[in-house]
């Protein structure tokens, strides 16, 4: 099939990209620039230059394809009302170009969040998707009625030895004050996965998914915070340290959310479904011990 891939020289993108090509697929690459181009076609694909903020460039990328995955998302959090809502129109318009076609599109989205329980593929997201502005979910069921082959994959903290996710944020804030923190126990969780696994799920999504089904790219259900925190004490060799929930504003900031956040999840309805399985030898706790560097997440 010929793949009309958004987010292609991204953290998880990239990966995508050998995945498909080495079951056989075409992958065409959506390229914002000249550089990204050069990226894309070094990785065994074809450039489709444009961005998410060209709607023109996305919906002719779509009705050129076999099959579309949205990869992309703008993860700049201090304008996060305006990329989820460009994510929004994003989804809309490639779902357009895909309506009456019966082809796959496979939109990526963030787990739900459930009291008291861990989440499964079968929540469904409120309606204002647990108090963020990203609909990208929502956005992707409503094309299954226009007979758009459309899933979501639920995407939890994806790590490498280059970046963990939320856990690389909380690195980089703990090397500038000194201390890894946690708030209260600690024992709040975070879901996990490795990125080449989340990578291959893209793969078995397209060849084997449902309409209107969601995925979870989950390997580990909850890594406790305090973990993460201790790991992140041990690569920066600094104190780790519980915080009350007052203090934990004060030291974290726009962090805090982030810190305090509970959302395990499950992943074995995929795995049932799909013949995809976790792989990836190292789990998040050990890609921060030997993280390689202290970038923030792209």
């Amino acid at each position: 099939m010929r793949i009309f891939l958004t987010g292609a020289t991204g953290f998880v993108g990239a990966a995508i990209v050998p995945s498909l090509l080495e079951a056989g697929h075409q992958v065409v690459g959506l390229a914002r620039s000249d550089a990204a181009a050069a990226a894309v076609i070094a990785a065994g694909a074809t450039p489709h230059r444009g961005d998410l903020n060209d709607l023109q460039s996305l919906r002719l990328g779509a009705q050129a394809a076999d099959a579309v995955i949205h990869a992309a998302f703008d993860h700049d959090f201090s304008k996060l009302a305006q990329s989820c809502e460009l994510d929004r129109q994003a989804i809309e318009v490639m779902g357009d170009a895909l309506a009456d076609s019966d082809k796959p599109f496979i939109v990526t989205a963030g787990l739900p969040v459930v009291t008291g329980r861990i989440a499964t593929e079968a929540d469904e997201p409120p309606a204002g998707a647990h108090g963020m502005p990203r609909m990208s979910e929502q956005a992707a069921m409503s094309l299954v009625a226009r007979r758009v082959r459309a899933c979501v994959v639920r995407m939890p903290q994806v790590h490498d030895e280059r970046k963990q996710g939320f856990a690389t944020y909380l690195l980089a804030h703990a090397r500038e004050k000194g201390m890894s923190a946690y708030v209260e126990d600690g024992l709040n969780r975070w879901p996990a996965v490795h990125r080449l696994d989340a990578a291959r799920l893209y793969r078995h999504i397209l060849e084997q998914g449902t309409a209107g089904h969601r995925y979870h790219a989950v390997a580990q259900e909850g890594v406790a915070v305090r973990a993460v925190a201790e790991a992140i004490g041990r690569r920066l060799n600094i104190p780790v340290v519980g915080l009350s929930a007052e203090d934990a504003a004060q030291h974290f900031g726009w962090l805090e959310r982030v810190a305090r956040m509970d959302v395990p999840a499950s992943s074995r309805l995929t795995q049932e479904r799909l013949t995809w399985r976790p792989t990836q030898a190292a789990d998040l706790v050990a890609d921060i011990e030997h993280a390689v560097s202290y970038d923030v997440c792209a």
